[in-house]
């Protein structure tokens, strides 16, 4: 039998996120160009305008977080445009060392989640990232095409857990008669797949909300274990970066910590700068 390539466990999406976390923190900005910011920063409401959003965003971003996470929907409104300046800002990103989240909420059954999973996570695809979020609302073995992908391709994928809009905790937290809720499942499904990954860190992750209390949905640190979590939540939602600690506790190293708009409100001159800052609260550094 040969031997593997050497270094071929370091391609895995979760090593490659160790790194990023280690080396720059938890913070990932999310670029997302909706009209009030475009408007903001002086751009076009048009496909136009979202690319130099998030090329201005990439710029700003490059070596001062380790992930950026794009809002699929604020480009996919332009339609094939939108998309086209997705693929722009994407690449960019992933040629400036970035990890690049792509928020795309996908979620089918067979041949569609197939297709998804080319899209999102096929090496050389227009539209490639290096990991994408998913719904489980149609069971989680409806995502196996888009888990086995980026497993298969090195890349990740995060799994809606426990969201932070209000009306998701009726399904989120519901339980079967074991007492075990839908978004404790999506969770031992999720690290059912990372089971024998590389490192410390798995490549399938969950969403879990930094402005729920993650323990009332069935989350806790036992079960989160090894698992990646991108939480939103974090900055215009009232989570803050003294707080990390305290809402994930023994998992907080594996926390992705997403911000958009306390961010990206800072306009175009001022957004390294308030990237530095932000970043540096939540490596528990006074910025300057």
């Amino acid at each position: 039998m040969s031997e593997p390539e050497p270094g071929l466990e370091t391609r895995a999406f979760g090593r490659r996120l160790r790194r990023a976390l280690d080396a720059h923190g938890p913070l990932c900005v999310g670029i997302d160009p909706h009209e009030a910011l475009l408007r903001a920063w002086g751009l076009e409401v048009s496909a136009s305008g979202a690319r130099d959003f998030g090329l201005r965003t990439v710029d700003a971003a490059a070596g001062r977080v380790g992930v950026v996470k794009p809002q699929v929907a604020f480009f996919e409104r332009y339609g094939s445009a939108g998309f086209a300046a997705l693929e722009d800002v994407s690449a960019a990103a992933r040629a400036a060392g970035l990890l690049v989240i792509a928020d795309a909420k996908r979620g089918d059954i067979g041949t569609t989640m197939e297709g998804y999973a080319a899209a999102w996570l096929e090496p050389g695809a227009p539209l490639e990232c290096d990991a994408v979020t998913l719904s489980p609302y149609l069971g989680t073995d409806s995502l196996h095409a888009a888990l086995s992908a980026a497993t298969r391709h090195d890349k990740g994928a995060f799994v809606l857990a426990a969201t932070s809009n209000p009306e998701a905790a009726l399904v989120q937290r519901a339980a079967d008669p074991d007492g075990e809720t839908v978004a404790e499942r999506v969770a031992h499904d999720v690290a059912a797949r990372n089971i024998g990954a590389p490192g410390s860190l798995g490549s399938i992750g969950v969403v879990v909300g930094a402005t729920v209390d993650r323990r009332s949905f069935g989350l806790t640190d036992v079960v989160l274990a090894g698992t990646p979590i991108l939480a939103p939540g974090f900055g215009a939602q009232g989570a803050e970066p003294a707080d990390l600690s305290r809402l994930f506790g023994y998992v907080s190293s594996q926390v992705v910590a997403s911000e958009s708009r306390s961010v990206l409100g800072a306009g175009p001159d001022r957004l390294a700068a308030r990237i530095e800052e932000r970043a540096a609260l939540y490596r528990g550094e006074s910025h300057e």
